[in-house]
């Protein structure tokens, strides 16, 4: 940043520092912050990767690494944008801040505390960030909401030791047992969420937002070939795109206890967990729905044993105006970058710090994909296009421009 010509520094906030850039300070000009995130995922599992995911690959016209979508692509396109922009013309068109955090695959805990104690410096007119993707190679996506999350983690505690399940099994409760059917009541047949309360808040989808969905150019036939999964399936009544978007979910991410390894060991184990994440939509605030699956736990949980529960990050939903001036302006940012208009989608992910950015410095997040939907982030063998790294950088300084004009 600094050999570019940005006013860089390593900022402290009490957990992995944050790198922050500043490019003009004009009172005259509109404020841009973009915000991106260094912080990674882990690897595992490492058999999966073709090559080491720390040592980048090319082939294929993609960068394959860690990170690479996630979002350091799309981090290096904005600042590559910059960086042209002020070669060419000596300035920008606006005020640009840069904010490139450690933490947000774990919430951005500190980012937000961080903000509030430096709301002045941070002061903008609006945010744009690129850490979503886009519904087809090639197809601009302008992403309007993201869903909101809400992390728990439980663990069943039996008897005092691992014990032989031919001496003790049918004598105690075992814990893996009961995290079993623990999962199993968190949905009914039909995929919808079993816990109760869990959908009272939400309104139904609106027409035009179905209307929408139907029209892009991938729909479930897409999402199965990118999954690998052998059929679709989740709440009924609802496609593949309206579930990942509009719809909220309860997931496993993890679960374990007891023998692990190859072959057979007969052993009942003491103890058993899971790690469970809550995708949200609007409406949905992330502790009243942990207040609702604790309490659905506790009232399904097996005698016998006992239940410990940890709760993780959480964020609300955030939907904004895609018709606003700045949403317009990045409408035609995106068609001017593509030749074509955008895509208008809520996406299923979630960057918890989008919903800090509105409440604490007032400004509305445009959210412009630069990810293709095969590229594996959160999974082994992740790929950035490097055909995307070259419109991520027409798309930044076309933003720009669009932005000083709005």
């Amino acid at each position: 940043m600094q050999a570019w010509g940005m006013e860089a520094s390593v900022r402290e906030t009490g957990g992995p520092p944050a790198v922050v850039a500043r490019v003009g300070s004009d009172p005259g000009k509109k404020t841009v912050l973009i915000y991106g995130h260094y912080d990674v995922q882990p690897p595992e599992p490492l058999e999966e990767w073709t090559t080491p995911p720390f040592e980048p690959r090319i082939a294929d016209g993609k960068v394959y690494a860690r990170g690479s979508a996630d979002n350091k692509g799309q981090v290096l396109a904005h600042l590559l944008g910059t960086a042209l922009e002020l070669e060419e013309r000596g300035e920008l068109p606006v005020n640009v801040i840069y904010v490139v955090e450690g933490e947000e695959e774990v919430g951005s805990p500190r980012l937000e505390e961080f903000l509030t104690a430096h709301r002045e410096e941070f002061a903008c007119d609006v945010v744009a960030i690129s850490d979503t993707g886009m519904v087809a190679s090639g197809y601009p996506t302008l992403t309007y909401g993201l869903r909101g999350i809400a992390a728990l983690e439980l663990v069943v505690r039996g008897p005092s030791h691992d014990l032989h399940s031919g001496n003790f099994g049918g004598a105690v409760m075992n814990p893996a047992t009961a995290v079993a059917r623990l999962l199993a009541s968190l949905h009914d047949a039909d995929g919808r969420v079993a816990v109760e309360g869990f959908y009272d808040a939400i309104p139904p989808m609106e027409a035009w937002e179905r209307e929408a969905l139907a029209a892009l150019p991938a729909g479930d036939a897409e999402i199965r070939e990118m999954t690998g999964a052998p059929a679709l399936f989740g709440e009924a009544g609802y496609s593949g795109m309206e579930r990942i978007g509009a719809r909220p979910t309860a997931e496993v991410n993890g679960m374990g206890g007891g023998y692990q390894g190859e072959g057979t060991k007969t052993v009942l184990p003491k103890s058993a967990f899971a790690k469970l994440t809550f995708r949200l939509v609007p409406h949905q605030d992330p502790q009243v729905i942990l207040n609702l699956v604790e309490t659905h736990l506790k009232k399904h949980l097996a005698p016998g044993v006992t239940l410990e529960l940890t709760r993780g990050h959480s964020a609300a939903a955030t939907v904004c105006d895609p018709k606003s001036g700045f949403g317009r302006a990045a409408t035609r940012a995106l068609e001017l970058t593509f030749g074509k208009p955008p895509a208008l989608v809520r996406e299923g992910g979630s960057i918890p710090i989008v919903e800090s950015f509105a409440r604490i410095l007032g400004a509305e997040t445009l959210l412009l994909g630069l990810a293709n939907p095969d590229c594996r982030a959160h999974s082994p063998n992740e790929n950035f296009d490097l055909a995307n790294l070259e419109s991520g950088i027409r798309l930044h300084r076309a933003l720009l421009q669009e932005l000083a004009r709005a």
